[in-house]
């Protein structure tokens, strides 16, 4: 009944052409449910549909929330499972396209009931939006034999993925496709996907504002290309489009940020008729970056990423120039934490006055692809925690909640029970345990390195382990095969008990060390079936000038996870687990990040039985698998490792680059700080155990001082997707005196490499590396790859090492 009081009530301002209304009810909690579709009732719904129109007529009723973008996986990961499906021939093109379909719909249905006005398309992907965009400008490199024509899923997956005859374009940080760009790429419009993702939606109702990657964020892309893209988007309708160009927040030279100028000057006279917002993210931008992007001709909106820009604010209200629209980006799409609404609300009453109410938009601060969907979908967090979190579903919320705040309609209930949220998580006593702070406080400057220098522990680990001249390793898992899957499901619905659980691993990790004795592998490793993997990053910034005050908070790397107990969940205080909350890794590959909430300890041993266990089974040297640095914690676990009797100990630093901050000025104290969270996990062990590390796809040649400080004794790296740029910083006169496997094989492709291939890449190696440091080794871990697959690519591994080893040994 309230809910219809409203709707009559509006009703009748409106025939009065009153401006302005206030009403007392409780109706907007209505709305708020009916949006999360806690509320069904087909009256009901259309009532609220009603209120949310009549609202439109009142200045006091103007709202105008917006976001960047969102996951287009699905709740349940449906296009993950289209996809592999669609690449191991199991279901066509049209069904692929059908899934695709389905979840755009679901997806931008979902915002326009949350109310959100400056709904984004085009951020829909098969594989990333960089290698989308390469697929418009036709920059298909010569070697996947693309002769013209609308790019099909034949080129794009090749590009992606590679095939039996050419290997796939680079992937890199944050895992993007890099474009290959060279005088033999002619950019045409080739692709239309934006303006046939536009159409789609306009067929439902919902006006969307195409999102296309920034010239020169795609360096310098040439005007035929994008002209004609954004003449079709206007035809189509389009009233806004947004250029996504997150490279004016890195320090950019000055001839870079004329290329800006330049790039938008040639667009201005395309623009004609069409609002453009320009989109920035991640960082604050500098001075004279913030100039160049408000000076941008033709552009009629700009967004900052406000929760990382404190710096871009004090700019904002200096200086923004009159007329244009302000996107702010106030609720944060990198984490999964509640917003804390009222500190955004004040910042934004506060650019009120400086932008004008009008021109004042509500948004993430970047696309929402980084969170997971739906909290609604979390079934086993507690109370308190889930109240700390908002995944993508939940952030939409918080946006409209913001707008209507801001226009006057602030839902007092819900800033209540934020607050409440917020106060919570800031006092809770599981945030904070005295012992680990305590730990924290104790460590000593001789706890940042080991007492011998590598060349020296080299040694020593040489005369235990016995290995031959350029030993042949793999990074950690092996594939995950469906038999493997379904004991895992069968122990979550305990049709099966934990002693065949246990049984089943112990058999999986059986065959893989038997087959890895019979490739002839020098340095084994048990596959980690007991676990799956994902990357985290998390920062926690108590006093920057003491080091030994952070340390005790994991920054960047892996964890391990069981399907069986949570498997670190129940050994590491600090950690919360999901059941759903998926985010999008590479390609289809999707991780469930762990949630850490507070202070991170280890009551007990975690990986020594399983690393024991393999051990057992072979007479060769096997690695002990960890994730790190949760400092103290993982320096407890390789403690206890050397004890048990494991000599090569990996502690994974997967994603160190990632975490590095995108501003120079910042980078010094990441780094400073990563090195000594490394360095404190091993700093106990003897010389002769042997301390691995391994990182994943990046650039690292601008962080390899940091990576020969982290002293760790052997390096696995990634190399080959990258085109062998690592070797480059060799060849200029980088010194490395410690063991490193500079990957031989991109293990993110099917395509399997000849011997001959991988022995080339061993003599280019060679050629810039000591023998006596080099290692042979894929470029990353095997979980995602096929039986089929790994066992010819492995056993072509060890025999280009065997041939190098020949040539070296001069053919004895």
């Amino acid at each position: 009944m309230e809910a219809i009081a409203c709707r009559e009530g509006l009703k009748l301002a409106k025939e009065l052409q009153l401006e302005c209304v206030e009403m007392e009810t409780n109706c907007q909690k209505l709305v708020q449910l009916y949006h999360q579709n806690q509320l069904n009732l087909t009256y009901l719904g259309q009532v609220i549909d009603d209120i949310r129109e009549l609202s439109t007529n009142f200045n006091s009723c103007r709202w105008h929330p917006t976001l960047s973008g969102i996951l287009a996986w699905g709740r349940k990961r449906e296009l993950k499972f289209a996809l592999e499906s669609f690449w191991d021939g199991k279901s066509s093109a049209e069904e692929l396209q059908k899934v695709a379909a389905d979840l755009r719909v679901s997806i931008w249905k979902q915002m326009a009931e949350a109310g959100i006005k400056y709904i984004p398309s085009n951020t829909f992907s098969f594989y990333d939006q960089v290698l989308d965009t390469t697929a418009m400008l036709g920059a298909v490199p010569p070697r996947y034999g693309w002769s013209g024509g609308e790019i099909g899923f034949d080129i794009y997956f090749s590009m992606a993925r590679g095939n039996a005859s050419v290997p796939a374009m680079e992937m890199t940080k944050c895992h993007y496709i890099v474009p290959e760009l060279g005088s033999d790429i002619e950019f045409s419009y080739t692709s239309h996907k934006a303006v046939q993702e536009y159409k789609e939606a306009k067929a439902l109702g919902v006006d969307t504002v195409p999102v296309l990657i920034g010239p020169v964020s795609y360096l310098l892309l040439s005007k035929l290309a994008k002209e004609e893209v954004v003449a079709e988007l206007k035809a189509a309708g389009a009233s806004w489009i947004q250029f996504d160009e997150p490279t004016l927040v890195m320090d950019l030279e000055s001839q870079k940020l004329h290329a800006f100028t330049h790039a938008y000057e040639e667009l201005e006279s395309s623009f004609s008729g069409l609002n453009v917002l320009i989109e920035t993210y991640f960082a604050d931008l500098p001075a004279e970056a913030y100039n160049t992007a408000t000076a941008l001709k033709g552009v009629t909106a700009i967004g900052f990423d406000l929760v990382r820009g404190s710096k871009t604010l004090d700019l904002i209200k200096n200086d923004f120039p009159p007329g244009k629209y302000l996107f702010a980006g106030v609720v944060d799409g990198r984490n999964i934490w509640a917003n804390d609404l009222d500190a955004s609300l004040s910042t934004l009453r506060g650019l009120e006055g400086v932008v004008g109410k009008d021109k004042l938009v509500v948004s993430t601060s970047c696309s929402l692809l980084h969170t997971a969907v739906d909290l609604v979908n979390e079934t086993k967090l507690d109370t308190e925690l889930k109240s700390w979190l908002a995944f993508a579903a939940q952030k939409l919320l918080e946006v409209d909640a913001l707008a209507k705040a801001l226009s006057g309609q602030k839902d007092e209930a819900f800033f209540s029970a934020n607050a409440v949220a917020q106060a919570s998580r800031r006092s809770s006593p599981r945030v904070t345990n005295e012992a680990v702070q305590k730990a924290t406080a104790a460590v000593k400057d001789s706890d940042h390195h080991r007492a011998t220098n590598v060349s020296g522990r080299l040694k020593a680990q040489q005369k235990k382990l016995n290995l031959p001249i350029l030993p042949t390793t793999t990074i950690g898992s092996f594939p995950q095969t469906l038999g493997l899957r379904k004991v895992r499901r069968e122990y979550k619905a305990s049709k099966i008990s934990e002693e065949e659980y246990v049984k089943a691993i112990k058999e999986e990790i059986k065959e893989v060390v038997t087959l890895q004795e019979e490739l002839g592998i020098d340095v084994l490793v048990h596959g980690e079936p007991e676990v799956s993997r994902c990357h985290i990053i998390v920062r926690k910034e108590e006093n920057p000038k003491q080091k030994q005050k952070i340390i005790s908070y994991c920054y960047i790397g892996q964890v391990q996870r069981n399907d069986m107990v949570e498997y670190f969940g129940e050994q590491l205080s600090g950690f919360a687990f999901t059941v759903n909350g998926w985010v999008q890794s590479y390609g289809s590959r999707c991780v469930k990040p762990p949630i850490i909430y507070g202070d991170v300890s280890r009551p007990k041993p975690m990986t020594v039985f399983w690393s024991t266990l393999a051990q057992s089974m072979t007479t060769r040297p096997m690695k002990g698998m960890l994730t790190g640095p949760i400092a103290l914690a993982i320096k407890d676990e390789v403690e206890d490792l050397e004890k048990a009797g494991i000599k090569v100990i990996q502690i994974d630093e997967a994603a160190l680059r990632e975490g590095l901050p995108l501003r120079k000025s910042e980078q010094a104290f990441y780094l400073d700080w990563a090195v000594h969270s490394f360095r404190i996990t091993n700093c106990a062990v003897q010389d002769s155990t042997q301390i691995h590390t391994h990182m994943c796809y990046s650039n690292f040649n601008d962080i390899i001082h940091s990576i020969i400080d982290m002293d760790a004794d052997v390096i696995t790296i990634e190399n080959s997707r990258s085109d062998e740029k690592l070797l480059s910083v060799f060849r200029e006169g980088v010194k490395y005196g410690a063991g490193i496997g500079p990957g031989v094989y991109d293990i993110h492709s099917p395509r399997i490499p000849s011997t001959e291939e991988i022995a080339d890449r061993i003599n280019k190696m060679l050629a810039v590396l000591e023998s006596d440091i080099l290692w042979v080794n894929p470029d990353c871990g095997l979980k995602t790859r096929k039986y089929s697959e790994v066992k010819p690519a492995l056993s072509n591994m060890v025999a280009a090492a065997k041939l190098a080893r020949l040539k070296l040994n001069g053919g004895k």
